[in-house]
């Protein structure tokens, strides 16, 4: 069986297609073969982590539930996290690892925790394929391996894609970490190179079998606009890649600078029928209909907030989804402002670029001074989305000074603080605490 998100430098010539949608409208810009039925390989993940996000949300398991790892799931072949029969860990771990590392035996327990075995988890996948509009997608199994009938299309996946990121802001993070805690270890993104060399780019997912050859859906945002590119049977993850940025180079130059977002809508579901979507505690939940209300994922204990008042939890998650957006068109406006895209930033000595929900904690950290705000701002939100663990919540503050722009994450705590600057030092970057008195 062919392995998926393996290391071979070259794949043999397979099938390939291309789609490039404007994600706020959903409009085509560009398709070649977009209908045709393909192995989608690794993108599979995006339908099982999509589930996963919905179970979440309507209370069926939490994040820290603890999950049982069946013999069928430890013995799914690479990309694995090298989960052992009979071994316990977290939801959470099992949804990073899935996103991040493209685990197989991660994918797997997933679908088991959720469904009780793969093939019950396969139909759901399908279910849900339906009522998103997937219409040339049949899903076996949760990870992607190569399976007989186990197809998708270009257009189906770039579709999933655009609903990952508008019905799930909460977790599409996920799919921008370079690297993540999954808890038995730490794991790389198989997205890296990408989310590193091109600019505004943020996600989503990658894949590779022999009979899929390298496939990747992408998502990228400048400015106003965003882009997601989708691409079947690349020759190797280089040539893929390169062929992604292309697209969604193509995307931006076609997408109009002022469209107006019209967010999909969310499906419905059919019925689970008798004695599926037990949670964990033994509630059946009839799954007829997304939840209207989306609640917010239950914290961790450490780094808990006070409760907030009814409806609150669903503002401010929308709240903290939208200025991420902002922050991101921020941060490329210096290049949009040259083509006459957006609104000019108001002066100042000092921008704030992410809502705080610190409440008493007077503490902060400085990761450097930057030339400019453009570098101050980018170093801000790259360094949060690879220390989420411990920036989550803090308040991130570009200051002009003199000499130039200070990278700062206020509202910690002095534990916070101290921990936070400990783990970036241990990765060579530069951090110092910042005091209440500062």
């Amino acid at each position: 069986m062919a392995f998926v998100c393996g290391l071979p430098l070259a794949a043999t010539a397979a099938p390939s297609a291309a789609v490039v949608m404007d994600a706020r409208t959903g409009e085509i810009l560009h398709s070649r073969n977009a209908d045709a039925r393909l192995h989608p390989a690794s993108l599979t993940k995006m339908m099982t982590l999509y589930i996963a996000f919905t179970a979440v949300r309507n209370g069926e398991i939490s994040l820290d539930t603890t999950v049982k790892i069946s013999r069928h799931a430890a013995s799914e072949p690479p990309s694995k996290l090298g989960l052992q029969t009979g071994q316990k860990i977290k939801f959470r771990y099992l949804l990073r690892a899935a996103a991040v590392k493209s685990a197989n035996d991660a994918a797997t327990a997933i679908g088991e925790a959720l469904e009780g075995s793969e093939a019950a988890f396969a139909r759901r996948m399908n279910r849900t394929a339906e009522a998103l509009g997937m219409t040339r997608s049949t899903f076996r199994n949760a990870n992607g391996l190569t399976e007989e009938g186990h197809l998708s299309t270009a257009r189906d996946m770039t579709l999933l894609g655009r609903h990952l990121l508008y019905d799930f802001p909460e977790y599409y993070n996920l799919f921008s970490r370079k690297t993540t805690d999954a808890g038995m270890r730490k794991v790389t993104n198989t997205n890296h190179r990408l989310l590193s060399n091109y600019k505004g780019a943020d996600g989503i997912k990658t894949g590779y079998t022999s009979a899929a050859g390298f496939n990747l859906v992408a998502s990228a945002e400048r400015g106003n606009e965003r882009i997601i590119a989708t691409v079947f049977g690349g020759r190797s993850s280089s040539a893929r890649n390169a062929k992604v940025a292309e697209l969604l180079d193509l995307g931006f130059r076609r997408a109009p600078s002022n469209a107006k977002t019209r967010k999909p809508a969310l499906p419905l579901y059919a019925d689970a029928g008798p004695g599926k979507g037990r949670t964990a505690a033994g509630k059946t939940i009839r799954l007829l209909t997304a939840v209207k209300v989306s609640l917010r994922p239950k914290q961790r204990p450490e780094s808990a907030a006070p409760p907030a008042a009814d409806g609150a939890p669903v503002a401010v998650a929308m709240a903290m989804a939208s200025v991420i957006e902002a922050t991101v068109a921020e941060v490329q406006e210096e290049t949009v402002q040259a083509a006459g895209i957006g609104k000019a930033r108001p002066s100042g000595p000092e921008v704030v670029s992410r809502v705080s929900t610190s409440g008493g904690r007077h503490w902060g950290i400085n990761v450097g001074r930057y030339p400019s705000q453009y570098k101050a701002e980018r170093v801000l939100l790259q360094t949060a989305l690879n220390e989420i663990s411990t920036l989550d919540g803090s308040l991130r503050k570009v200051v002009n000074k003199p000499t130039g722009f200070d990278a700062n994450f206020m509202g910690l705590t002095r534990e916070t603080a101290d921990l936070a600057c400990r783990r970036l030092q241990a990765r060579n970057q530069t951090c110092f605490m910042i005091g209440p008195s500062s």
